[in-house]
């Protein structure tokens, strides 16, 4: 009994001796790994700190991103966003957007004035183009109000009411998403968030993308930002549009168009847009790709000269349109300042449509000999009175027709009203049977006929060369 006790007690002593060497063994463990840690203000922990950062970091760009300095072609299913598609969105949609693009038309159109040129070109690219054929439409960005005023402007009654057709663009998250309230406005009016040096692969392109894949209509400022000079120069182009040609499963309809004026319904730093301005909009014909996708494959060229290739030659045709649209506004200025010029031309064609014999007057009309160039002695009429005078300059013709010394216009100026007259010729009520006349007539000595066409020959020459 007694030696069974004592073996007992040697057991448990063992078990106690063995638990005490592990739990030495354990705190000296412990306190060499306490004492092997580097200070937290020594120079060994933030360098040991910064490495062990960097490396998660490489180890994170390695395994989920591309770098910066290679491309390659990613593609985007079409169901892409069809999580953040929901209902409520989609509602809200079908609403704000029509609301907000008849508002913009009406300031453009009935508040201002618009002039467009090509805008067949758009129209027909947006209502013509075959199904699920994608649309990319690309401008100059001069105000921040381009889109939605200048699109607006651009669109029939029928487009602005179809929420679903009308266009996507993109916005940086620093302006247009800032907080709960103006996200969920901006995606009501079907813009996509993107983050400034994110890059091109970053999920508002692959939204973009997913929504061209769709057949749907995006557009986008290939500068990427405003204009820091007021719209006067366009700045280069930037690679995101060349990804969103290149890497859709359908090429897109590009469509350019340019616009001036925007910089003056919304100057730099203006809080509200102005109202009475002019803009002007020239709409190019579609810009095609097919040489650039051809020699993809034949050349074996990278995909990021292919993107740079793609940007470059929107930049290009931006600029061309730049310089047209710029001319096509200065145009349109001058005859804005002298609006009476084509009335004056007008007058003078109805006149010489007019039958003066049926007034008794034929015999003092301008004829076409009265209407010859400076230098030239007009021919004698035989069949006149006055065949036995001396020959009439031209300067004498001229001022028959123009002043007070018995010409056909002064006469009739005395006794009708000039409307009155104007409006009697157009109703067609005395109309020549002789034939026209395509000679220059009274409108074409006018001053300011003389005027037009001295800006044209030295103004319009130089702004060409420029």
């Amino acid at each position: 009994m007694a030696v069974h006790r004592i073996e007992r007690a040697d057991l448990w002593k063992s078990k106690a001796r063995v638990l005490q060497l592990r739990l030495r063994e354990r705190f000296r463990v412990a306190v060499d790994r306490h004492r092997r840690r580097p200070s937290m203000f020594s120079d060994g922990y933030f360098s040991s700190t910064v490495q062990r950062l960097l490396i998660h970091f490489r180890d994170f760009r390695q395994g989920s991103l591309q770098s910066s300095s290679a491309f390659y072609r990613k593609r985007v299913s079409k169901d892409f966003t069809a999580e953040e598609d929901s209902v409520i969105i989609r509602m809200l949609q079908s609403v704000a957007v029509p609301l907000l693009g008849n508002m913009c038309h009406v300031f453009m159109n009935g508040l201002n004035h618009v002039q467009v040129y090509g805008l067949e070109k758009l129209h027909d690219a947006l209502l013509h183009r075959p199904r699920n054929k994608p649309l990319l439409t690309v401008s100059n960005h001069v105000a921040s109000v381009d889109d939605p005023f200048v699109i607006s402007s651009l669109l029939p009654q029928r487009v602005l009411l179809d929420a679903q057709n009308l266009r996507w663009t993109l916005c940086a998250t620093d302006r247009c998403f800032r907080n709960p309230v103006t996200s969920a406005f901006f995606r009501s009016v079907k813009v996509l968030p993107v983050a400034r040096g994110d890059g091109i692969y970053q999920k508002g392109m692959d939204m973009a993308i997913a929504k061209l894949n769709n057949g749907g209509w995006v557009h986008i400022f290939p500068e990427g930002s405003r204009s820091r000079d007021g719209g006067k120069t366009i700045g280069s182009s930037k690679r995101g549009v060349g990804r969103l040609v290149l890497d859709a499963d359908t090429v897109p309809i590009v469509i350019p168009f340019v616009h001036t004026g925007m910089q003056e319904i919304m100057p730099i730093g203006a809080n509200f847009p102005r109202i009475g301005k002019m803009v002007t909009v020239l709409v190019g014909d579609p810009i095609h790709f097919d040489d650039l996708l051809n020699a993809e494959g034949i050349e074996h060229i990278s995909r990021g000269k292919l993107y740079d290739a793609v940007a470059s030659r929107v930049g290009s045709r931006l600029c061309e349109l730049k310089i047209q649209v710029e001319k096509l506004a200065f145009e349109q200025a001058i005859r804005l300042q002298h609006p009476n010029a084509g009335s004056i031309e007008r007058a003078s064609d109805m006149l010489q449509q007019v039958d003066w014999d049926s007034f008794g007057m034929g015999s003092r009309v301008l004829t076409e000999d009265d209407t010859l160039g400076p230098g030239i002695q007009p021919k004698q009429n035989i069949a006149s009175h006055r065949e036995h005078q001396e020959p009439i300059s031209s300067d004498r013709s001229f001022r028959m027709g123009s002043t007070c010394e018995g010409g056909t216009i002064s006469r009739i100026h005395g006794c009708v009203d000039s409307f009155e007259l104007l409006g009697f010729a157009a109703r067609g009520v005395f109309i020549s049977p002789r034939p026209r006349i395509n000679a220059p007539g009274v409108g074409d000595a006018s001053p300011l006929r003389a005027w037009k066409q001295y800006l044209e020959a030295n103004l319009l020459t130089q702004w060409n060369t420029c």
